[in-house]
């Protein structure tokens, strides 16, 4: 509850381990126990950070593969039954040749000579006992014996109840199974986001970056191995230049990727240009594309990024400068929200402002946002772990990660 972990990839891959150890740990037979345990344990994780949504996505991710791996072993289990109830009825259907003709032997004198009629029945009645196994073989067969005893109340499909262990169907080990997928996918979301890179940025171009972070950082060197560019790259305006993206990231300076990031780019050949947020909007006509590191996307398009981002977004627009939002799916939030201000983290105020100096501080509120909320208009391209999408085709893949009885497992506004 200290909050100890922090931003969204390191509290994703925290959630997914302990959901692992929860389904490892469980030994009640019904799954629905094992969803309800996963939700009570997801509520409590979301408690401890209510505004860290990657946390919530990753508990409808495991959810997900519960019932997908429920689902698929009742019906491996009803197509088993289904199949052993027509192989009874296709033997109990079969009519047994008449007892006159179980010892009749061809005549010896002309063998050339047509079959009697008792023969052909006999032959038609052959033809359709091996016939009666298919679909198309019961169908066909006249309904003297009275209606299918599939019709019938007593021989309707059992309810079958979902297991943990059912006839040799480890659920347990599939579900674990899965959240090693998810676990693997969130340890490589960002190789797999740099992938796509040499797409978007070509030769000489002249991109324009805000917060220092790993998945641009490897964005961008996959494309100083092959081309040459240009970076610029926006420093917070505060009093000390990287005050806020200290208190967002919450790592000191010396220990943060803000160096890092720029050693790396100029080791690489990159040209790195460093600018306040005043002169982002006399840039802006110079800059080829926007690339932006998110923090959530929201289901219709709009996305949570570091202060300052709605800036820059808003500038590139008016020039007509395309902005792309780098994304991993976990980040990906079936929310959709009218306020997005409950979902905005504020800092400590006398990190912008000192109390001090001026005796009229005390009668001032003073805010310090750590984030800002991107509306979906002002972006141009998501570029996720699956490739690119636009924003308005974002519910379409958060509808594809997350079951809908698992859209809204928690109350995050309350």
């Amino acid at each position: 509850m200290r909050r100890q972990i922090r931003n969204s990839q390191p509290c994703a891959l925290a959630t997914a381990h302990i959901l692992r150890q929860v389904v490892g740990a469980f030994r009640v037979g019904e799954v629905g126990t094992l969803v309800e345990k996963i939700q009570q344990t997801g509520d409590k994780l979301v408690a401890a950070q209510p505004k860290e949504l990657a946390v919530d996505n990753v508990v409808r991710r495991v959810l997900r593969v519960i019932r997908d791996e429920e689902d698929e072993n009742r019906d491996g289990q009803l197509s088993t039954c289904d199949d052993a109830r027509l192989g009874s009825l296709a033997n109990r259907a079969s009519p047994s040749p008449p007892p006159s003709l179980a010892g009749t032997s061809p005549p010896k004198g002309n063998t050339n000579e047509q079959p009697s009629v008792s023969a052909s029945h006999a032959s038609t009645g052959g033809a359709t006992a091996v016939n009666i196994h298919s679909l198309f073989g019961l169908l066909s067969q006249p309904s003297s014996k009275g209606p299918s005893p599939l019709d019938t109340p007593n021989h309707q499909s059992p309810r079958l109840a979902p297991s943990i262990s059912d006839g040799g169907h480890d659920l347990r080990a599939e579900v674990m199974e899965g959240i090693e997928e998810i676990i693997d996918e969130l340890n490589q979301v960002d190789d797999q986001i740099a992938g796509y890179a040499l797409d978007h940025i070509h030769l000489n171009e002249i991109v324009l970056i805000q917060s220092p972070s790993a998945t641009l950082r490897k964005f961008l060197l996959k494309v100083a191995a092959k081309r040459k560019f240009t970076v610029v790259f926006v420093q917070n305006s505060s009093r000390n230049p990287w005050d806020i993206h200290t208190a967002a990231t919450h790592i000191p300076i010396n220990e943060g990727t803000v160096d890092i990031m720029q050693r790396s780019l100029i080791a690489a050949g990159i040209t790195v240009l460093t600018v306040p947020h005043s002169a982002v909007y006399a840039l802006m006509s110079r800059v080829s594309k926007v690339f932006l590191d998110s923090d959530i996307v929201l289901a219709d398009g709009g996305c949570i990024a570091a202060a300052g981002a709605k800036v820059i977004a808003k500038a590139a627009n008016v020039h007509r400068t395309p902005v792309v939002v780098l994304s991993g799916v976990y980040q990906l939030s079936p929310i959709h929200t009218s306020n997005p201000d409950w979902l905005i983290d504020y800092g400590v105020s006398g990190k912008v402002s000192s109390f001090d100096r001026s005796n009229t501080m005390g009668n001032i509120d003073t805010g310090n946002p750590l984030q800002d909320y991107i509306p979906a208009y002002a972006v141009d391209l998501y570029i996720t772990n699956l490739g690119g999408h636009s924003p308005s085709y974002m519910y379409r893949v958060v509808g594809d990660h997350y079951r809908p009885e698992d859209m809204h497992i928690t109350d995050l506004t309350a």
